[in-house]
């Protein structure tokens, strides 16, 4: 039996009790019940599941307590980072006061825009939208080919060829105006490639210079460095949002950059 033989149910409930054993060290089934308002049997069936599953590694059961707690050689199930796992650390108590967690921007959008954009990406189809940009701000008019949504992990983007800037780029649906014409046509000539969603950006990551090599150290155990640096991967298109998700470019960044290797990426 593996993880992806249970039911969807079941299996979300195993991985919280995975995740409980691996960040609190210790797990019951009342951790069950209160989470997901299942009966105690249930729990006791998720926790025979959960044991089954890790039998290579077991918690131990302290029958005093009667909670289970991992021992040194404890694997996780499913592998995760902290801020995934932020969910099983906070104490329940504090839900009546201020949220332990800071809330984050909601970014809103009109469904209607959405599902045009998602259409015309569908039919291969130009749309005619008026756009606000931040830096030039509002225009007249102007044809665009969307492509494909994206995300830089907070804000959603659809990726379109413009017609009038005679590039690719990426624009925020939200700026488009929902009352623009949304004319649609065809365009019998094909599309330029898309030279920077079809290359791969290799990011190599250091601590930032002028850090003490205490502070260096700290830094590369925080980003879980193997080694003197970090690779990441991502798009060319999407560097500019890796930066600002990363605080590349903000003052005090604890990263910097030491090289930046591209390759193709072979379109399908």
């Amino acid at each position: 039996m593996n993880l992806d033989d249970l039911k969807h149910a079941q299996r979300q409930r195993v991985i919280f009790l995975d995740q409980c054993l691996t960040w609190r060290g210790m797990a019951n089934r009342r951790d069950l019940v209160e989470r997901f308002g299942i009966s105690t049997a249930q729990a006791a069936l998720d926790f025979r599941t959960y044991l089954n599953l890790s039998r290579a590694t077991p918690p131990i059961y302290d029958p005093v307590r009667k909670t289970y707690f991992v021992s040194d050689a404890h694997v996780p199930l499913v592998s995760g980072n902290l801020a995934q796992a932020f969910g099983v650390l906070f104490d329940e108590n504090d839900l009546d006061r201020l949220s332990s967690e800071l809330p984050r921007p909601i970014r809103y959008a009109d469904p209607k825009v959405i599902a045009r954009l998602y259409q015309a990406i569908k039919s291969g189809k130009t749309l005619y939208v008026r756009y606000t940009s931040m830096t030039s701000g509002f225009d007249d008019g102007q044809w665009l080919a969307p492509t494909r949504f994206m995300s830089d992990g907070e804000v959603v983007h659809v990726r379109a060829f413009s017609f009038k800037h005679k590039e690719f780029r990426n624009y925020l649906p939200v700026r488009i105006e929902a009352d623009s014409t949304f004319e649609e046509k065809s365009f019998d000539e094909i599309l330029p490639e898309d030279v920077d969603w079809n290359t791969k950006a290799i990011i190599w990551l250091r601590p930032r210079s002028g850090l003490s090599r205490r502070q260096a150290d700290v830094v590369r155990r925080e980003y879980g460095f193997d080694g003197e640096f970090l690779r990441v991967e991502t798009r060319k298109a999407l560097e500019f949002f890796f930066d600002r998700r990363w605080g590349l470019d903000q003052k005090g960044a604890r990263l910097e950059r030491a090289k930046t290797e591209y390759d193709e990426i072979d379109s399908v």
